[in-house]
């Protein structure tokens, strides 16, 4: 009788074990849902600060209406390589404002003449990382048959004429016209416009704005500004020769006075804002030519903003009229004008990225809408300048970008 009732109550607690182990699994299952849970509301949570623009520490990685991806060409980019190797990339789309952000990362983007009211670009996405790695994302992209046309001489030489009777009535001492190269090429350039440049080094500095089907993007050798802190960089580039005259560039009284314009126009621009070091006039090789370069450097006595040092210093000499007044400039921007030249070239181009910001002078690069490409040059002009020296100059430029491009010289 003892074991009949013994038999129901093994089973009742039989029962009860296996109901106590699978209420133990469920609750372990739920803490591991929990956990889960958290997890991807951290990974969202550290993936929306990435991608806010305001957020400081958006660097190394892209992150995108909540995606994290390797940055690749983008049909809206923008990149600037800076003086300590690191690259600032920005991924559209971008967001334009009058005003720079008080924080996080806006590129400035405008024209020679300053007119756009909103020269900041915001980016969606950013990621800062070395020049090495820029480099080597961009694979040897080949370069897209381009015929070039061939230049007339005869518009340059008119402007020419031009900038001397105004240097000879006293208007100017300096200042610099551009010509431009056009050409067509059988599909869209960008993509190895962009690689090409991507893949330049210092002393270039390396820069880029990609819209859709047009944009541009080079490899200047000129440093407008750079600001971080109270401590201001900027340089005076100035005087051109092929590197096989480097010998006798570096007596030629020519270039040297031509350069001597633009250092000495800068120094007078910044000696009021601050402590002024001027380094020794030297000679900047960059393979094919070589320039004058003096650099200077500036502990600021305040705050300045970037906009106001902008304002300032561009355009230089090296680029623009001296001495700058509104009728020396607009005269500049009528020959500017009448020869083809893009608003955008020989303008500055920087970003702002975690307090600090760069900009670079907008040259030597190559500009292109859909499978057309432009190609400009400036030359600087001064009483003792002769056309056959200054065409001469202007073709050494073009050519410089077109090889940093890997593009064929000739013209149809």
């Amino acid at each position: 009788m003892r074991s009949s009732q013994a038999a129901p109550q093994d089973t009742r607690l039989g029962d009860t074990r296996r109901k106590t182990k699978k209420r133990g699994r469920c609750a372990s299952s739920l803490v591991s849902c929990v956990l889960c849970l958290v997890s991807c509301v951290l990974c969202l949570v550290s993936c929306v600060l990435s991608c806010n623009p305001a957020c400081p520490h958006r660097v190394s990685t892209v992150c995108w209406r909540g995606e994290i991806f390797m940055a690749n060409l983008s049909e809206s980019m923008a990149w600037l390589a800076r003086r300590d190797g690191s690259v600032v990339i920005g991924h559209g789309p971008f967001e334009a404002a009058a005003a720079m952000p008080a924080a996080g990362t806006a590129f400035y983007v405008r024209d020679f003449a300053l007119r756009e009211a909103r020269p900041w670009k915001i980016p969606a996405a950013v990621e800062v990382i070395d020049s090495g790695e820029f480099a080597t994302r961009h694979v040897a992209v080949a370069a897209a048959p381009c015929q070039w046309q061939a230049l007339d001489a005869a518009p340059f030489a008119a402007v020419f004429q031009e900038v001397m009777a105004a240097i000879h009535a006293g208007l100017f001492e300096k200042t610099v016209p551009v010509v431009t190269e056009t050409g067509c090429c059988n599909h869209a350039p960008g993509p190895a416009i962009i690689a090409a440049m991507a893949r330049q080094s210092a002393p270039l500095y390396s820069f880029g704005w990609s819209q859709g089907d047009s944009g541009f993007a080079g490899a200047t050798p000129e440093l407008l500004i750079s600001l971080d802190g109270l401590r201001l960089e900027t340089m005076a580039l100035a005087g051109t020769a092929r590197r096989d005259d480097c010998d006798v560039f570096a007596v030629d009284s020519k270039e040297i006075r031509e350069h001597e314009y633009v250092a000495q126009a800068l120094v007078a621009k910044l000696t009021d804002l601050g402590h002024l070091q001027r380094c020794p006039r030297e000679i900047l090789d960059l393979g094919s030519i070589v320039h004058f370069l003096t650099s200077l450097r500036l502990d600021l006595h305040q705050p300045q903003s970037p906009e106001a040092l902008v304002q300032r210093l561009h355009p230089t000499p090296a680029l623009g009229p001296l001495p700058r007044t509104a009728d020396t400039l607009a005269l500049l921007l009528e020959w500017r004008d009448r020869l083809g030249c893009p608003d955008t070239f020989g303008a500055p181009f920087g970003v702002w990225h975690a307090g600090r910001f760069d900009a670079v002078v907008a040259i030597r690069g190559l500009w292109w809408n859909n499978c057309q490409l432009t190609l400009p040059a400036g030359c600087g002009i001064i009483e003792a300048s002769r056309l056959v020296n200054e065409w001469r100059e202007l073709r050494l430029k073009r050519e410089a970008v077109k090889a940093g491009a890997c593009m064929p010289m000739g013209s149809v």
